[in-house]
């Protein structure tokens, strides 16, 4: 694989086809404190958006694989301006639904400090407070499947992007992932590469069976999940022995406590790639990009790690971006790191002023950011 092109930029007319990829889930509104300390001390919010399936779509979009995004918000200032905002990142949202009847769904978080007031988290300690009970998005059901924006992405994509998130919304979502997911799949994803991402949020499925997740993991043909979450939900994060549990999908992709990611193939081989060395800024996207990454390079046919590597460096770039969308390197950064030896990778480092690598002695590291991805 060495020397393939993985970075050529998407053709003009290509990038106003249908979408290669199709993420389906829920997204919301997201309220940020002006300053640390319990909600009852905090005088302002900054409004922010926030939602995996998105994020994952906005990340495709960033790599130059057309993207969209199928879900539903309310007819409020929240809704227009979380699809605003999807669609600023090259997403197509003609899918979205707007529901006149329920609202767009929101999330505050609340952030430890030192203020000594008697409700304070504590310094470097975080809270999230969903308000998304009886959303828009929580009405999601396998009646998507006659509407004819959602029909026409999915005829048109290879890849549908999953999450346990929707799962956990209502009994509608869950029969719609169910329908999407399990076999024998509907007409609307037959032939799709159909990627499922664990996404274990506990307080989500209070009052629900989380036994109801293994089988949609093992319907998956991508199965992306951390080692810690799987832990707590299964039992094990050992990559073999999730690999054992779930025989069906072609790659299950587990990401550990170390920042070791691994991913095993149905024929039992394991390739195992590190994250790079990353000076943060913002933690919130990281696994998302990683997600975006690694199916990115699937669609294109890359080795098993290169799709690690492309997943780790999208990841990196999300973490060292202070807004939502992180700007990725040139197309001649991302193909000397793809190619780069062990030593050279683990020797890179990167940070908010570009990425530092052996590899890279003569090349720009973020200047004139390009798609990283070809089109096909």
């Amino acid at each position: 694989m060495a020397g393939q092109d993985t970075a050529a930029t998407v053709d003009p007319e290509a990038a106003t086809g249908l979408p290669e990829a199709v993420c389906l889930g829920e997204s919301m509104a997201v309220l940020l404190p002006e300053r640390p300390g319990p909600l009852e001390t905090v005088e302002g919010f900054r409004v922010s958006l926030g939602g995996a399936e998105s994020n994952v779509a906005g990340a495709l979009a960033a790599l130059g694989v057309r993207s969209g995004w199928i879900s539903r918000v309310g007819d409020d200032g929240f809704g227009r301006r979380l699809t605003a905002g999807v669609a600023a990142r090259g997403v197509d949202v003609s899918a979205v639904v707007v529901d006149p009847a329920r609202p767009t769904g929101i999330y505050l978080k609340e952030v430890g400090g030192s203020t000594g007031e008697p409700h304070d988290l504590g310094s470097g300690r975080s809270r999230l407070h969903y308000y998304r009970a009886g959303s828009a998005a929580a009405a999601l059901s396998p009646a998507l499947l006659a509407e004819p924006a959602a029909a026409r992405l999915l005829a048109g994509a290879r890849l549908l992007h999953l999450s346990g998130i929707t799962a956990a919304l209502s009994d509608g979502c869950l029969e719609l992932v169910r329908t999407l997911l399990v076999r024998p799949r509907p007409a609307a994803t037959r032939g799709l590469l159909v990627s499922f991402d664990l996404n274990w949020r506990p307080a989500l499925w209070h009052g629900r069976d989380p036994a109801v997740l293994p089988a949609l993991m093992d319907a998956a043909d991508v199965l992306l999940l951390g080692a810690d979450e799987a832990e707590a939900v299964l039992g094990t994060g050992d990559p073999h022995a999730l690999r054992a549990r779930f025989p069906s999908p072609a790659n299950v992709v587990v990401k550990d406590a170390d920042r070791l990611v691994t991913a095993v193939g149905r024929d039992g081989t394991a390739v195992g790639e590190a994250a790079l060395t990353v000076e943060v800024v913002e933690a919130t996207g990281a696994g998302d990009a990683f997600a975006a990454g690694y199916l990115a390079g699937t669609l294109r046919g890359l080795d098993q790690r290169r799709r690690l590597r492309l997943g780790h460096l999208s990841a990196a770039c999300a973490l060292t971006a202070p807004g939502d969308q992180a700007e990725l390197p040139p197309r001649e950064v991302v193909a000397a790191l793809l190619d780069a030896s062990a030593g050279d990778w683990a020797a890179t480092r990167v940070s908010a002023d570009g990425i530092v690598s052996p590899v890279l002695p003569a090349l720009p590291s973020r200047q004139g950011a390009s798609p990283v991805v070809g089109a096909r």
